[in-house]
């Protein structure tokens, strides 16, 4: 294998003095690979144990395999045997590893029979589900989740080919399948795919992500305590149904990726892989370290092969089985410290540094983007990281782990900032531009104001926290009343200047385009299991007589402009004037110009901003009616900049009606 080239990460200075330790954690992921291969099969040969381990009907027979090595004894029991444990379904250890197997006729098994594992070891036994169970059913009386034979007469067959290449700049839609529907309960893939996909593609977004796609017990979790990971969530519908999502969005040229959850995984016993057969190390790490205090649930060993073998297959098998074209990685600032980024503030390089490193998940993290990138070429990767580490996004050519993208976490954090902490007249624009537009220079990332993460319980969506209780009294259309106009001002404001400050992509959470009022919650003993906030209220934003659909027109508007001009990706924005007396702020990017001016009262005339030569045709302005604004700008006004000399050097500059928290986007003509 070629030693790496550290060269464009050593470009950042700050770098420099730990040159030695990226040697060494690019070194650990050449070695993990050679570990895995031998040497002789390539990564994504290895990355295959789906193909091998659980069960499959193949050749007129059924075939299961389990790794359990502390295991000493195995047997299928379910609807086929009464549920009663026999030695015709015992399995045979046919390894030293722990490999066990049972091959059965074809008409022991058929689809839709229930079973588990009875798992025995050493002094005790437990039930289990099988670790690469590709469905898993909850009953409706115990709540308990079970494997299901999932063998039907006939296979989906894809109509639409995937998008044949990565979106020049992803425009992402991150979504719920449970949660995108109006009714108090658990939505469906085909709902999804009937109601919110044409919702999407109308909106110009060009990516979905499917959050809670990972089967896992506790639906107050948002997916995030998985326990089969290899099943689709049976909640929302059958593996068909969820392929036929992913086949209508390919044939609109939507790419389809998904929350991959290699962090950690659910402490359930009986439905996950916690002590599955019953050693607490099999696929976590044993003691304290195993246990993630503040999650509550348990912790992945990277070092070990026969993890690894599970969770690199686990990336090829979404690819494989459903068409996925990428992921979001969540949870990577877990992953990488073994203090999963607890009470740490990142506030120096030293960080990175000082001994917290896994150097093992780093190399699975770069093994997983190397298999997901051999496989699907086109694939996006997303690194979910509050820390900034350094490498995340870079090749694994120049020592890095691969990502295409990571999440600009610090943004959302910037925007809540500004809008709960500090006055209106007190903004700090250098700032904001600073947190806009700051990146490495290594990486790529994803741009956005709010996620999932700002609406859960405890916190508010950005239009909660701009307009809270009179959500609920002044959204009529008709009402006048000055914290909804300011709230809906800074809300498309705030997105606009996200949006085409982005270099890289773009990110919305479904609903938060049109202010989805109020939190996310789940149904949980807390609230009485009640699904009120766990849905998306869609009417809102289709009724005429409320403000709603001014935020949703300005999204889709915002969208199109960017789709036309190309306005997200490409080259770094160009800082043209930030006035922090004034409030005002001004960039160019990708060809269009872009006007802010933050100010909560006052309006400016003939302001003078320095740009190109040339004559400019106003294309968007937040200001407009059909936007809920108050249309102090004329339509499709065109502007000429005037010559003034400074010396000896001649400059020319636009002269500018700024409205009060009002954003103008200007085109040359």
């Amino acid at each position: 294998m070629r030693s790496p080239d550290l060269a464009r990460l050593l470009d950042d200075s700050y770098l420099q003095p730990y040159a030695d330790r990226l040697i060494e954690r690019a070194k650990r992921i050449g070695e993990t690979e050679q570990l895995l291969t031998g040497g002789k099969d390539t990564l994504e040969d290895f990355a295959s144990g789906h193909e091998y381990y659980g069960l499959h009907f193949s050749g007129g027979e059924w075939a299961f395999r389990e790794w359990a090595p502390n295991a000493t004894a195995i047997y299928l029991v379910g609807d086929f045997s009464d549920w009663n444990q026999s030695l015709e379904f015992a399995l045979t250890r046919i390894s030293e590893n722990g490999t066990w197997e049972i091959k059965l006729p074809a008409d022991q098994l058929k689809h839709g029979d229930l079973y588990r594992l009875n798992m025995h070891w050493p002094n005790g036994q437990g039930e289990r589900i099988p670790t690469y169970t590709r469905r898993a059913v909850q009953d409706a009386s115990t709540h308990i989740f079970t494997a299901q034979v999932w063998h039907p007469e006939t296979s989906y067959q894809w109509k639409h080919p995937r998008p044949v290449g990565k979106p020049k700049a992803p425009l992402i839609y991150e979504s719920h399948v449970g949660m995108a529907q109006e009714d108090a309960r658990v939505g469906t893939y085909l709902e999804f795919k009937g109601k919110i996909l044409p919702r999407v593609i109308k909106a110009g977004y060009n990516t979905i992500q499917l959050m809670g796609i990972m089967e896992h017990p506790y639906y107050g979790s948002f997916g995030y305590h998985v326990s089969n990971f290899f099943a689709a969530s049976s909640r929302c519908g059958t593996p068909e149904e969820l392929k036929e999502l992913i086949d209508d969005a390919h044939e609109a040229g939507i790419a389809v990726i998904m929350d991959l959850v290699h962090s950690h995984a659910v402490k359930n016993e009986n439905e996950g892989l916690a002590r599955f057969d019953g050693t607490d190390y099999q696929f976590f790490h044993a003691g304290a370290r195993g246990d993630h205090v503040a999650w509550d649930s348990r912790c992945f060993d990277y070092s070990k092969p026969e993890v690894l073998h599970f969770l690199l297959s686990n990336c090829r098998f979404w690819i494989d089985e459903y068409n996925f074209d990428g992921f979001r990685f969540d949870g990577i600032t877990s992953m990488l410290y073994t203090h999963h980024g607890l009470g740490t503030g990142f506030g120096s390089y030293e960080n990175y540094f000082d001994g917290s490193v896994d150097n093992d998940a780093i190399a699975y993290l770069a093994l997983a983007n190397k298999i997901i990138h051999t496989v699907r070429p086109a694939a996006i990767t997303i690194a979910e990281d509050v820390s900034g580490m350094p490498g995340l996004g870079a090749p694994q050519a120049d020592g890095g782990c691969g990502f295409d993208y990571r999440l600009a976490m610090g943004m959302p954090d910037c925007w809540f900032k500004l809008v709960n902490d500090t006055r209106d007249e007190d903004w700090n624009l250098n700032w904001l531009y600073h947190e806009l537009t700051s990146r490495r220079q290594d990486e790529q990332v994803i741009s956005y104001v709010e996620s999932h993460d700002q609406a859960l319980v405890g916190g508010k969506s950005m239009i909660f926290e701009l307009i809270d209780a009179h959500m609920y009294d002044a959204m009529h259309k008709q009402a006048e009343n000055m914290v909804v106009d300011r709230g809906m001002a800074l809300h498309k404001m705030a997105r606009l200047a996200t949006l085409a400050s982005a270099a890289h992509g773009y990110l919305n959470f479904m609903g938060n385009e049109f202010g989805h009022p109020e939190w996310i919650d789940f149904p949980r003993e807390g609230n009485g299991w009640s699904y009120h906030y766990a849905r998306r209220q869609w009417s809102l934003r289709d009724n005429p007589d409320l403000k709603f659909h001014f935020l949703a027109d300005f999204d889709e508007a915002m969208l199109e402009m960017a789709n036309h001009y190309g306005t997200v990706g490409g080259h770094q924005p160009h800082h043209l004037k930030t006035c922090d007396n004034d409030k005002v702020m001004a960039f160019e990017h990708n060809g269009l110009f872009f006007f802010f001016n933050f100010h909560p009262s006052n309006s400016y005339t003939d302001y003078g901003i320095e740009i190109p030569p040339g004559e400019y045709q106003l294309v968007l302005n937040t200001d407009e009616p059909r936007f809920g604004g108050y249309n102090r700008l004329e339509d499709d006004q065109r502007y000429a900049t005037r010559k003034y000399r400074v010396g000896d050097l001649m400059h020319h500059q636009i002269l500018l009606y700024l409205p009060s928290r009002c954003a103008l986007v200007l085109a040359k003509a």
